[in-house]
C-alpha cells in the first residue's frame, strides 16, 4: 500500500512538475535591449579613445564585452538589413538606398526577421526609432516581425525637408501625380503601427521634434515596454534605433553647450547619448530584470569624420583610415559594439575577435535557445558567436568578412588580419563623397596586424604574399556558388521564396 501511495504522490507530483517549466522556462528567456546609434564613429566614446566622457557606455562595457573588430556594412539600410536578417543586403534587394519612381523599396516580406525569429519563440517584440527597411504598407516594422512600433520608416534627415519650399511644391505636384507607393511618408511623418494592422501617421517629422525625438519620445516608450513586459513576466526584445549621430544632428536644447569639454554640438550629443544609455540601463535595473537581460550597444555606420562628423565640426573612427564615404577601409567598416548579460557573459573583456552586422541573428538566436528557428531555406551569412559570448569559446568563430558597396558589387575581403581591396573611393577622405570606385590594377592587400591604417599595400613591398589571394579567392568562390544556387533578390521585388529542388 505504502509503495503504491508513493508512487501516486510522485507521479501526481511529475505531473505538477511538467504542467510548470513551461511557464518557467519561458521565464528564464533573456530579454533583449538593442540599442543602436546612427554614424556613430569608433572613437566617439571615451572608452574607445574617445575626447568626450560617456560613463553610462564605459560602465557598460565594463561589465561586459567590447569588440574591437566589429564590422557593419556600407550605409544605414545595409546594416539594418544585416541585422535584421543575418544576410548580406546584395542578397536581399536591399543595397541600393535610391529606388526608381515607383519601384517598392526594402526588406520583402518573405524575409526572416530577427523580430519574427523572437516573435515565434514567444518574445513580446517592439522597435522604436528608425526602420528605414521599407516605407510602404506591407514593408514596416508591423509586417516584419514587431508587435508594435513607434518612429520613421526611412531617414533622420527628411526632419529637414519640409524646410524647402520647393520640396513642399513637390509633395504637392510630381510626387501626388505619380502615385509612388512612398507617399505614406511624404511629407515625412513619425509612423505608429501593431502587428496586423496598417501603419498610420502618429506626428510630423520636421525641425522642431528632430531635436526632442530621443529625450521625449524614443527613451520613455523604450523604458515603459520594458517596465511593462517585466511586470507582465514576458521576455521581450526591444530595438531602439536612436536618431544621433545622423544629420541633421541637432541635439536636446537641455544639453546644449553642456557636454563636460564644452566641445561643440557634435560633443553635447555624444553627451545626451551617454545619458539616454543610462536611463534605458536605469529602467532595466529598477524593472528587477537586470541580470536576465542581454544588453547589445552598437553603431548602424562610421562618422563622416573628416569632413565634419554628421556636420557638427566633430566625429571620431578611431585609428583606422576611411569614414562614412571613405570606403571600404577599416574606418567606414568598424565600429563600436558591447554586449552585457550579468553572470553569463564575461565582465571586463576586450577582443579583437571578429564580429560582423550578419551576426546578430544566429547568435541572438542562439542565446534565446530558439536556434532551430533561424532559417535554413536561403543563404544565412551570419554566424553564431553565442558561445563566445557566455565565454565558452575563445572564438566567434568568424575569420573573414565580405563588404559589398552601394552598387551592390564587392569591394573587399577581410581574412583574419589580411584585407583584400578590389575597389575602392579615391581621397581626399573629406572629399570622398564626391568620387566613385576605382578599381585597382591589381587588387590592394593589407596586412592589418602590422599596418592597421591600410597605408601599405604589400604588392608594393613584396611579392610573397601572393598566396593570400588564394584564401580570398575560396571566401568569394563560395559565395559566388551560393548565388548560383540561390539567386540575389532584386530591389523592389515581390519575393515570395525558393523553388524547392
Amino acid at each position: 500500500m505504502r509503495r503504491k501511495i508513493s508512487h501516486g504522490f510522485l507521479g501526481s507530483l511529475c505531473l505538477l512538475m511538467a504542467m510548470a517549466a513551461p511557464a518557467t522556462a519561458q521565464q528564464q528567456k533573456p530579454n533583449i535591449v538593442f540599442f543602436l546609434v546612427d554614424n556613430t564613429g569608433w572613437g566617439d566614446f571615451s572608452v574607445y579613445g574617445g575626447t568626450t566622457p560617456t560613463p553610462r557606455i564605459d560602465r557598460l562595457a565594463s561589465e561586459g564585452i567590447r569588440f574591437n573588430n566589429y564590422n557593419v556594412e556600407v550605409q544605414c539600410t545595409q546594416s539594418r538589413t544585416a541585422i535584421m536578417t543575418g544576410r548580406h543586403p546584395v542578397r536581399t534587394g536591399t543595397w541600393s538606398l535610391v529606388p526608381r519612381l515607383g519601384e517598392k523599396f526594402g526588406l520583402c516580406p518573405w524575409e526572416y526577421t530577427i523580430a519574427k525569429l523572437l516573435s515565434d519563440a514567444g518574445y513580446a517584440t517592439a522597435l522604436y526609432g528608425k526602420w528605414h527597411l521599407g516605407n510602404t504598407q506591407g514593408r514596416l516594422p508591423n509586417d516584419q516581425g514587431f508587435d508594435e512600433w513607434w518612429g520613421i520608416p526611412d531617414s533622420w534627415d527628411e526632419a529637414g525637408f519640409t524646410q524647402y519650399a520647393l520640396y513642399n511644391d513637390l509633395v504637392k505636384g510630381i510626387l501626388a501625380k505619380e502615385k509612388v507607393p512612398y507617399l505614406l511618408d511624404t511629407p515625412p511623418h513619425i509612423l505608429e503601427g501593431k502587428k496586423g494592422q496598417p501603419s498610420k501617421v502618429a506626428m510630423d517629422l520636421d525641425m522642431k521634434v528632430r531635436p526632442i525625438v530621443d529625450g521625449q519620445y524614443l527613451i520613455p516608450k523604450t523604458v515603459e515596454f520594458i517596465k511593462r513586459n517585466a511586470a507582465a513576466k514576458k521576455p521581450f526584445f526591444v530595438y531602439l534605433g536612436y536618431s544621433e549621430m545622423h544629420p541633421p544632428s541637432v541635439c536636446n536644447p537641455e544639453f546644449v553647450g553642456k557636454s563636460p569639454l564644452r566641445g561643440g554640438m557634435y560633443s553635447d550629443c555624444i553627451a545626451e547619448m551617454d545619458y539616454r544609455v543610462g536611463q534605458v540601463l536605469d529602467a532595466i535595473k529598477e524593472a528587477g530584470i537586470d541580470d536576465n537581460t542581454i544588453v547589445i550597444f552598437s553603431s548602424d555606420n562610421a562618422t563622416d569624420g573628416l569632413a565634419g562628423g554628421a556636420g557638427q565640426g566633430g566625429g571620431s573612427n578611431g585609428p583606422w583610415r576611411g569614414n562614412f564615404f571613405d570606403t571600404p577601409f577599416e574606418g567606414s567598416m568598424r565600429v563600436a559594439a558591447i554586449v552585457r548579460w550579468p553572470g553569463k557573459v564575461p565582465a571586463g573583456m576586450v577582443t579583437d575577435q571578429m564580429l560582423g552586422a550578419v551576426d546578430w541573428l544566429p547568435t541572438l538566436a542562439g542565446l534565446a535557445g530558439a536556434s532551430k528557428l533561424v532559417p535554413k531555406d536561403r543563404p544565412i551569412d551570419g554566424i553564431d558567436a553565442s558561445a563566445f559570448m557566455l565565454g565558452k569559446s575563445d572564438t566567434t568563430g568568424r575569420e573573414s568578412y565580405m563588404f559589398f558597396g552601394t552598387d551592390g558589387t564587392l569591394l573587399s575581403v577581410k581574412w583574419r588580419y589580411y584585407k583584400m581591396i578590389l575597389r575602392y573611393v579615391s581621397g581626399p577622405a573629406e572629399e570622398a563623397i564626391n568620387h566613385g570606385y576605382i578599381t585597382a590594377q591589381l587588387p590592394m592587400f593589407f596586412d592589418l596586424s602590422s599596418d592597421p591604417h591600410e597605408d601599405y599595400n604589400l604588392w608594393s613591398s613584396t611579392l610573397t604574399m601572393g598566396w593570400v589571394y588564394g584564401a580570398m579567392l575560396e571566401i568569394m568562390g563560395a559565395y559566388d556558388k551560393s548565388v548560383q544556387e540561390y539567386p540575389n533578390i532584386k530591389p523592389g521585388e515581390d519575393f515570395t521564396g525558393y523553388k524547392k529542388k
